[in-house]
C-alpha cells in the first residue's frame, strides 16, 4: 500500500546537493554522468520535484565563488538538455506542473548561501534570468548578507544588504530560504518579509538541541507567514545519540512540525550528503563539519531511493493519506505554484516594493487548507 501511495503522490526534495558531484566533472559528462549516478536514484525514490543548490564554499573568495556559482547554475541547465526526456528546469509553478504532467522530475535552481554576489545585491536579476528561483543568504559563517546559525552568539539581524537581497528577491519572485540562517536572522526575516518563506532543510529543535534546527516559535512563525519548513534527514540533526538515528526519529520531527505549524506547512528537505562527501572529500581531510557526523545516515535513508521509506513509517504511525501527500511533496507544490518566479506585482495580496506587511497581517496562501481540497493536479 505504501508503495501504491507513494508512487501516485508528488514528492518534493527541496535540498540535494547532488550539483557539487555533478559539476566537480568535466563539462562534456555532466549529462552522462548525472542520467547515470543521479537519474536512476531519483526515479526509485520517486521524487518528482528535485531543488537543486548551488553550493560553493568557503574558501573561494567572491569573484572565484562567482564563477564557481556561474559554473554550477551551467550545469543544471547542461544536465536537464542532455536529459530531456527525463528532467526538465523550471521557473515557475506552471512549469512544474507540466513537467509532472509529461512524466519529467521538475528541477529547480536554488543557491546556498550567496558568496558570488557578496554585497552586490544588483546581481540578483542577472542570477534570476539564469534560472535561480531559491535562496539563502549564509551558510554556517559570516556573510556580508547575514550571519550563519554557527554565529548566533552575534546575535546579529540582517545586514543592510541583506535586507535590500530579500526585497528584491520578493520583487523577482524567488523564494527566500532562511535555513541556516541564525536565529535573529531568522526573527528579522519574519519580521519584514511580505512573501511566504521556506526552510529548505531544518528540523525541530526542540527535539534536537542543534543551532541548525528551527524553535517551535520560529516553526510557528515560519506558518503563520504561508511558509513551509522541510525536515533535514541527516541523522546528526535528529538525534545527539547514535541510537536516535532511525527513522522513527526522523518521524517524530516531521509529526513534530505538523503538530506545531500545521500539516499544511511541513515537508521534505532531505540533504543526503554522504555520497557527495565520499566523492569530493579528499582522503587527508575530514567529513566533519564542526563536530558532527556528516557521514551518519539513517538506515536505508543514505540516498534518494530510499524515500519510500518515510511514507511507509508515516503509515505506520497513523497518518492519513491526505496529510502524508502534503507532507511529501503537496505543500511545497502549493508554495511554488504561488510563489515561485511570480514577481511582486503579479502576487495577489503581496504588497508593493518597499510597502513592509503589517505584523499579523495576512498573505497569500496563509493557514490551512479547507477540509479536502486537492493539494495536487494529478
Amino acid at each position: 500500500m505504501y508503495a501504491d501511495l507513494h508512487r501516485d503522490a508528488i514528492v518534493a526534495d527541496t535540498h540535494n546537493d547532488l550539483l557539487m558531484t555533478v559539476s566537480a566533472r568535466p563539462p562534456e559528462t555532466w549529462a552522462s554522468f548525472f542520467r547515470e549516478q543521479w537519474l536512476p536514484q531519483l526515479r526509485e525514490g520517486g521524487v518528482d520535484v528535485q531543488v537543486l543548490p548551488a553550493f560553493i564554499d568557503v574558501h573561494f573568495r567572491p569573484e572565484g565563488a562567482l564563477r564557481q556559482t556561474l559554473r554550477m547554475i551551467e550545469c543544471a541547465h547542461v544536465l536537464a538538455e542532455g536529459n530531456g526526456d527525463e528532467v526538465r528546469v523550471c521557473l515557475d509553478g506552471s512549469e512544474i506542473d507540466q513537467a509532472l504532467a509529461e512524466g519529467k522530475i521538475a528541477l529547480v535552481i536554488a543557491l546556498e548561501s550567496m558568496p558570488g554576489l557578496d554585497a552586490s545585491v544588483e546581481l540578483l536579476p542577472t542570477l534570476h534570468r539564469l534560472g535561480v528561483r531559491v535562496a539563502s543568504i549564509a551558510h554556517w559563517g559570516r556573510t556580508p548578507l547575514a550571519d550563519g546559525s554557527g554565529e548566533d552568539d552575534t546575535e546579529s539581524r540582517l545586514t543592510s544588504h541583506g535586507v535590500a537581497v530579500l526585497r528584491e528577491m520578493e520583487r523577482l519572485g524567488m523564494v527566500f530560504d532562511v535555513s541556516h540562517l541564525g536565529a535573529s536572522g531568522v526573527a528579522h526575516v519574519l519580521e519584514i518579509a511580505t512573501r511566504p518563506v521556506i526552510a529548505t532543510h531544518s528540523s525541530a529543535r526542540v527535539l534536537r538541541d542543534h543551532h541548525r534546527n528551527l524553535t517551535d516559535e520560529q516553526l510557528r512563525a515560519v506558518a503563520a507567514g504561508g511558509g513551509v519548513v522541510c525536515v533535514n534527514f541527516l541523522a546528526a540533526f535528529l538525534s545527539d545519540r547514535p541510537e536516535g538515528y532511525t527513522i522513527e526519529r526522523l518521524a517524530d520531527h516531521i509529526l513534530h512540525i505538523a503538530d506545531v505549524a500545521g500539516v499544511d506547512h511541513v515537508g521534505l528537505g532531505p540533504d543526503f550528503i554522504r555520497e557527495v562527501l565520499l566523492d569530493l572529500t579528499p582522503p587527508c581531510e575530514s567529513y566533519s563539519t564542526t563536530g558532527l557526523d556528516t557521514m551518519a545516515t539513517i538506515p536505508g535513508l543514505d540516498g534518494p531511493r530510499g524515500m519510500p521509506l518515510v511514507t511507509r513509517e508515516l503509515l505506520r504511525r497513523g497518518v492519513v493519506e491526505q496529510d502524508i501527500r502534503k507532507i511529501l511533496g503537496g505543500n511545497v507544490m502549493r508554495l511554488f505554484r504561488a510563489e515561485l518566479g511570480r514577481p511582486a506585482e503579479h502576487a495577489p495580496g503581496v504588497p508593493a516594493a518597499g510597502e513592509a506587511r503589517a505584523p499579523g497581517a495576512a498573505v497569500p496562501q496563509r493557514g490551512p487548507v479547507a477540509a479536502g481540497a486537492s493539494e495536487h493536479s494529478r
